[in-house]
């Protein structure tokens, strides 16, 4: 392994974790800076707020106990584990409920003999390393238990990451040999001034903890430290195997912040949802949109009422209570047709044109009734009927084409679903050709918006 680029990836990594730290508890800074409020109470946080309403840093300190042999078991050089003394500080940002990333440097010694070995198969009798590391893990709570409070108060977490350990081994053998790698590492005896071996090392570990107020939390936990070189307890004896060590440790993390934001680590999310779901303010807005709500259907349901069955609504009919089977306008006022066309009367008459409204294929309920008289001649007489569609001159003439092309099925719709042979009829558009009044005034113009029936 190249040791420089390993030293500056290492290096990168550290710095930009500060950097980001850095950054974050600026942003936090300014953000209480400018609040309005100069409450000290906890904020109540609300699950759609952002991480910039909880506290994410903490600082740990930590010692425990060392040893050269892992719980999932493998191969060691020696047979006898030797408790040793480690300890360690950590840094940690929370990036979200479960999870955050973790910066650990730890120290200390590891140490193990042959003195239970049977045999002469184990030439060294012992070894003691000094050990220092730096890593990079990331931090998973895969567990909790809240004691029915609205905040956690037991977390069970999981960690692995990677990153660098410096040692010297110091091997004493059974002839009374001693080999120690300080001021040689990694070097034959006698060559060379290095003070520590340098290799990449894998942590994984798992922990409890236990959370004693807003500020203080107590971790019990255990890592597994699998290095990259078979040198670690100062023989080769095992290659290609590589040493590994353990450390079970407990510790204190203190988390840093304003006191008005609770840490992130510690809040229970669904208690959250379910506290901001019976918010009494959100509750209020809720029930205020509701009442909006209901005057916009109110309002909608006026707009759709019309008493006089014209097809116009109450609001926009300038003549209310017009008689049944009126042809009226868009106002709802009924209309006066020219003596040269077929007079609009109360009596339904079988083949009269269909009016309709600007822009609009819709049947006017006022139509029914010359439907009906011209459904039930063609079904008693077997004749065929044409039906042309027609509009007024708004608008563009490819779009007056469509629509009365729509208006004329929607006659022939209403006259098949009444019981009328739909191959006895036969539906044409014609746009805003063939004008039977003046498009130039709105009386015309209500008049050439029709459908006409050609009979056959």
């Amino acid at each position: 392994m190249n040791y420089s680029t390993l030293k500056k990836t290492v290096a990168l990594s550290f710095a930009s974790l500060m950097v980001v730290g850095i950054v974050n508890a600026q942003t936090d800074s300014t953000k209480t800076a400018t609040a309005t409020t100069t409450s000290s109470e906890t904020t109540t946080p609300k699950v759609f707020g952002g991480l910039g309403q909880y506290k994410k840093f903490s600082i740990g300190v930590n010692v425990g106990a060392t040893a050269p042999s892992v719980a999932t078991g493998g191969s060691n050089d020696f047979t006898h584990n030797k408790v040793q003394l480690g300890y360690g500080i950590s840094f940690r940002e929370q990036l979200a409920h479960s999870f955050g990333l973790q910066l650990d440097f730890h120290g200390g010694k590891v140490e193990g003999d042959n003195s239970k070995a049977p045999g002469a198969s184990y030439s060294a009798q012992s070894f003691q390393t000094k050990f220092w590391s730096g890593t990079l893990s990331g931090v998973v709570n895969v567990a909790t238990i809240d004691f029915l409070r609205r905040k956690n108060s037991v977390n069970f977490f999981v960690t692995a990451g990677g990153g660098l350990a410096l040692y010297q081994p110091k091997v004493t053998f059974k002839d009374g040999t001693v080999i120690d790698y300080d001021g040689h590492a990694g070097l034959p005896p006698g060559q060379g001034t290095n003070k520590f071996v340098k290799e990449l090392i894998i942590p994984v570990g798992a922990g409890v903890k236990f959370r004693l107020s807003d500020v203080v939390a107590l971790n019990l936990g255990y890592t597994e430290t699998f290095v990259d070189g078979d040198n670690f307890d100062g023989l080769n004896k095992g290659y290609p195997t590589k040493d590994k060590y353990s450390y079970g440790y407990a510790g204190l993390e203190f988390t840093l912040g304003s006191k008005s934001k609770p840490s992130l680590e510690w809040v229970n999310p669904v208690a959250l949802m379910y506290d901001e779901l019976y918010d009494a303010a959100l509750r209020q807005e809720v029930e205020a949109l509701k009442g909006r709500v209901t005057n916009v259907e109110n309002a909608v349901n006026d707009l759709k009422k019309d008493s006089d069955g014209d097809g116009v609504a109450d609001q926009f009919d300038k003549c209310p209570g017009t008689a049944a089977g009126s042809v009226v306008d868009g106002s709802g006022c009924v209309i006066v047709f020219p003596k040269d066309t077929v007079a609009a009367t109360p009596a339904a008459t079988a083949y009269s044109n269909i009016q309709f409204e600007f822009d609009s294929s819709v049947l006017r309920t006022s139509s029914y009734p010359v439907l009906d008289a011209t459904s039930a001649d063609l079904r008693s007489s077997g004749k065929s009927v044409e039906v042309d569609g027609y509009a007024s001159s708004e608008g563009t003439a490819a779009h007056n084409l469509s629509l009365s092309k729509d208006r004329a099925n929607s006659v022939k719709t209403y006259l098949v679903n009444s019981g009328v042979d739909a191959k006895k009829v036969k539906v044409k558009g014609y746009g805003e050709t063939n004008p039977i009044a003046d498009n130039s005034t709105e009386e015309g113009r209500v008049l050439n918006r029709r459908v006409q029936f050609k009979q056959k």
